[in-house]
């Protein structure tokens, strides 16, 4: 079964902190519709650019992207998962 990772953008000088702060309502959200995935994080992608993240199983992605309106989204791919853990 495909991930999808599922992506939240921010930018300005303090998109790091407010990315970091968007993880902690992902996880929330996890907890709360008892979603069966647990992988959450943060990028940065350079001082002005962060993202906050959330891998969701393909067959959930319409339910969480309805729900909390990510920016954009990617297929998650293994040697993504194993740079993460």
């Amino acid at each position: 079964m495909r991930k999808l990772k599922l992506i939240w953008d921010f930018h300005g000088p303090d998109s790091k902190k407010i990315a970091k702060h968007h993880e902690i309502h992902l996880k929330e959200y996890i907890i709360l519709e008892n979603l069966e995935t647990n992988i959450t994080g943060v990028e940065i992608i350079n001082d002005l650019h962060s993202i906050a993240f959330m891998v969701v199983k393909e067959e959930q992605m319409k339910l969480v992207r309805d729900a909390l309106k990510p920016k954009r989204g990617q297929v998650y791919s293994e040697s993504e998962q194993n740079k993460n853990t």
